[in-house]
């Protein structure tokens, strides 16, 4: 029973990209739009931000190098929470006609975050300690995290598309329903991202900390 929900749960995300093709690609636009805006941000920014950046850097490594043991269950306690108000945010805003600046406002901004943190750190430790850095760090999160946001504001996209080609109540009630499981779905991937950074990639990282 199992295995056929998630059998059943894949073949509707799969259909849901196919259909939905020219909608990917604007948000996935959006999304590299933002890590090009974060990367050349760190590029542009003048040496006193920079030096900034870099004494931020060296604190937060030395922190995880003086921490004996973290405290796992309250690190992805608050990183679930994060996970699930942004959902909520893009299920909110991704229902409403006027919110969609807003959700594509969102993409770019994590994006940005993004191309911001690959940038900041390969500039401060040098091109390979900085990239497995990263790999450690962001990668494998990432993996379930940027599909899933990506996901949200396409679902937000189409009932947007759908409410302003047909204002039937009916219609409009369906669509709703539809983005809704999708969403739920998708806060479930974005559950994984957390529990995939904090148990898997933190602690990864805690093990390799003497190396940086």
């Amino acid at each position: 029973m199992k295995r056929n929900k998630r059998l059943k749960i894949l073949e509707m995300i799969k259909e849901h990209i196919s259909n939905n093709k020219k909608e990917y690609f604007i948000v996935s636009l959006i999304f590299v739009i933002g890590i090009f805006l974060g990367v050349l941000f760190v590029n542009q920014i003048q040496e006193a931000p920079k030096q900034e950046i870099t004494d931020y850097l060296n604190n937060f490594l030395e922190k995880l190098k003086g921490i004996p043991s973290l405290d796992y269950m309250e690190l992805l306690r608050n990183s679930i929470w994060q996970n699930v108000s942004l959902a909520v945010v893009l299920w909110f805003f991704g229902t409403t006609v006027i919110g969609i600046p807003v959700v594509f406002g969102i993409v770019l901004y994590r994006g940005f975050c993004l191309g911001y943190t690959i940038s900041a750190c390969i500039s401060m430790m040098g091109l390979s300690k900085g990239v497995l850095f990263i790999f450690l760090l962001l990668f494998l999160q990432n993996i379930v995290f940027i599909p899933a946001i990506l996901g949200l504001a396409v679902s937000g996209f189409k009932l947007y598309k759908s409410i302003v080609k047909d204002r039937k109540k009916e219609n409009v009630k369906v669509e709703i329903v539809r983005h809704t499981i999708f969403s739920f779905i998708m806060l479930l991937l974005l559950m994984l991202s957390s529990v995939i950074e904090i148990l898997v990639s933190t602690n990864i990282l805690k093990s390799l900390i003497k190396y940086f």
